[in-house]
């Protein structure tokens, strides 16, 4: 039997939900590692709707759960019914859904507040020492629940590669490491099993991208 894997997703579209790729990248790798992906996405309104061509938010209302069905093929389940004890690990994708509906990042960086379902998640699978893999944004919900804890988010010094690279400093700033790392690298914190990649935190190819949640992927099975 394969490693059972949770996938937590928070939405489809990159801005106002889960990255697609990303998500995309995560369910193929595991297929590829012989792992089983069980997703999960929480039953509650989105933030907002924003209109991808234009990047505006607009008056539509959607829920996280539905959107994020879209991606899982519609084989999802409310994250409210997880169950730890029958699940090896843990991955969460970035996309500013992260950041709107699994947290309040988005509006309060490092004051922020993770939703509950999403936080209790997080902290049963570290409890019962199961890995916990995060890429591009969705590392800050590690940051802000387990301090002193190591992450990368990519780098901490913003340029044209790395316009995200904020997000390093404020994170350091709640008292965990952050580790600068290239967008094909991961960082493995051993003594908490988190594994992090940074994705769309970095401004590269796609297949760059793809490979390096390739590698976060197959870390978080190996530890599982």
């Amino acid at each position: 039997m394969g490693k059972r894997v949770a996938v937590v997703l928070a939405g489809c579209g990159v801005y106002d939900g889960s990255e697609i790729h990303e998500s995309s990248a995560v369910l193929v790798h595991l297929s590829r590692e012989g792992a089983q992906a069980e997703v999960y996405a929480p039953d509650v309104d989105q933030m907002h709707v924003v209109d991808h061509v234009k990047g505006q938010p607009t008056q539509e209302k959607r829920n996280v759960l539905v959107e994020s069905a879209r991606i899982a093929r519609g084989n999802i389940k409310d994250l409210a019914k997880l169950d730890v004890k029958g699940l090896d690990a843990l991955i969460i994708p970035g996309g500013f859904g992260v950041a709107k509906n699994l947290s309040t990042w988005a509006t309060q960086g490092k004051n922020c507040t993770i939703s509950k379902e999403v936080e209790d998640v997080l902290k049963a699978f570290h409890a019962a020492k199961k890995p916990i893999g995060l890429c591009c944004i969705s590392p800050v919900l590690a940051a802000k629940i387990f301090p002193g804890c190591e992450l990368t988010v990519g780098h901490d010094t913003e340029c044209e590669k790395w316009p995200y690279a904020k997000t390093a400093e404020t994170m350091k700033e709640l008292g965990c490491k952050h580790v600068n790392k290239h967008v094909s690298e991961i960082h493995v914190d051993a003594k908490n099993k988190l594994v992090t990649t940074s994705a769309f935190m970095c401004n590269a190819s796609i297949h760059e991208i793809y490979d390096g949640i390739g590698k976060m992927v197959k870390e978080v099975v190996r530890l599982a």
